[in-house]
């Protein structure tokens, strides 16, 4: 963190300090809400949620190296500061942070969407990182908690802070802004996570639409064109707006989209050119899945923005590897079967992109596609899964196995799509054990199995135990 003392910590944070003896302590190291977490010159800052109190875990994070804490009652094991609410104080100390780092040139780039946020964060991140010192949300930390332990990581010379914003309600998105102002916006797409919760699209759009609302008549929003309802978003921000995608329109677009036999994509770059319409530079990605190339052109969009040339943007996009976990990761094990686990998160937009990718990689064996629950999608939820099972069969997935009682729909879908064809297999099983079970008798050299569900369906952890069996002889 950029370097404060415990009594401006105070003052920004509208607290007291319990020892006015310890003002001048120095909080210079990371700051923390998990004691396991903290280091030397760290603030802990003790969260009381639904299951624990984070006062209970001030010796941990002492002993950890932490120097002070953010408190709403008395402690006398560390100099603290008291304060009415945590969330507030952590929030408003994350905003000076913040505004200290943009004083001293700083830009500030926030990411959302339904899906691919947390991937185009970190391609943004590795891209950036190569034109200056940059600061990135760390996996998906992108809630009222994790943006501020985000912000929070700026340093003195930090030049770019790329943030993931993430919403579960209208007005989330304007919270976070209200704590990074960004200087550019990109909207990836609006599509149906969390529709149970929105109740629909056009709320969703709603929501992410605070994010470019939010910039400056000097900033930039970078919105998808090939999504009417982010396209839309055009006419509600102050900002110049930069349009990316495969429409004729984008100004930053992909052309010659094609997929090598491992899922890769590769197309034809084009970016304005001064006075000229565009140039054109070819891009291969390591990355798998046709979507990484939306997620890559908004990466461009905002490279360009930020000082980089066309040149060393594609050096840099062509040399990304997945940064986060469970996210197309590509493991072959070493009896020749090949593992994708893509089981971090997913909605209907995401599976459908994970499904598309598996059916076009090349596989001596099957492809299997294993999948979970997708949650939060409200009463269209039976429908969408048993979509996701017919679509399936309709890309030739020869095996489908459909895990947890929430993925029943997923078989049902699979099973009608095959039909007489026998085409996919289908298997339906209840628990993660099972599927591990299923898939040791099944899986032999050349097949390519893909994971894919909802976080809290734990199908990343499956993928993880099958990466850790014993190779059978």
């Amino acid at each position: 963190m950029i370097p404060l003392a415990l009594r401006r910590i105070a003052e920004i944070t509208g607290g007291e300090l319990l020892d006015p003896a310890v003002g001048d302590l120095v909080v210079d190291g990371p700051v923390v809400t998990d004691s396991r977490e903290a280091g030397p010159g760290s603030l802990y800052v003790a969260r009381v949620g639904e299951h624990a109190d984070g006062h209970v875990y001030i010796p941990s994070a002492t002993s950890n190296g932490a120097v002070a804490a953010l408190v709403t009652r008395p402690v006398e094991d560390i100099p603290a500061v008291l304060v009415a609410d945590v969330q507030d104080a952590f929030a408003a100390l994350a905003r000076e942070v913040v505004r200290l780092g943009v004083e001293s040139g700083m830009r500030v780039v926030g990411i959302t969407g339904s899906s691919g946020k947390t991937s185009t964060k970190d391609l943004l991140a590795h891209v950036l990182e190569a034109h200056g010192e940059t600061v990135a949300t760390i996996g998906s930390l992108n809630s009222e908690v994790g943006v501020p332990l985000t912000l929070c990581r700026v340093t003195p010379t930090t030049r770019m802070l790329v943030v993931e914003m993430g919403a579960r309600g209208i007005g989330h998105v304007d919270y976070l802004t209200s704590m990074a102002p960004p200087h550019v916006g990109v909207v990836l797409n609006v599509g149906t996570a969390h529709l149970g919760e929105f109740g629909s699209r056009e709320a969703i759009a709603t929501a992410k639409s605070e994010l470019v609302q939010a910039l400056p008549a000097d900033g930039l929003a970078v919105l998808n064109a090939d999504d009417e309802l982010v396209r839309a978003m055009a006419q509600v921000t102050p900002a110049r707006v930069c349009l990316t995608g495969r429409a004729d329109d984008a100004q930053v677009r992909a052309t010659d989209v094609a997929l090598d036999v491992l899922g890769a994509p590769s197309f034809t770059l084009h970016v304005p050119d001064g006075d000229a319409d565009s140039r054109t530079l070819p891009v291969a990605l390591t990355l798998l899945g046709e979507h990484q190339v939306d997620n890559a052109l908004a990466v461009v969009a905002v490279a360009l923005e930020l000082g980089m040339t066309p040149e060393g943007v594609v050096d840099r996009l062509q040399s990304a590897a997945p940064a986060s976990r469970w996210r197309m990761e590509r493991h072959v094990r070493e009896d020749g079967v090949v593992v994708v686990n893509d089981a971090y998160n997913a909605n209907p937009d995401s599976m459908s992109a994970a499904l598309r990718t598996l059916a076009r990689m090349e596989a001596a064996g099957r492809r299997v596609a294993v999948l979970g629950a997708m949650y939060e999608l409200g009463p269209e939820s039976t429908d969408e899964h048993r979509r996701m099972g017919t679509l399936a069969a309709d890309l030739g997935i020869d095996t489908v196995l459909a895990v947890g009682a929430d993925a029943a729909a997923i078989a049902d879908g699979a099973a009608h799509g095959a039909g007489d064809s026998g085409r996919p297999e289908v298997h339906h099983v209840d628990t993660l054990d099972a599927a591990e079970a299923l898939l040791t008798g099944i899986l032999v050299d050349g097949d390519v199995v893909l994971l894919k569900s909802s976080r809290d369906a734990g199908l990343r952890l499956l993928g993880d135990a099958l990466l850790a069996q014993e190779v059978r002889s």
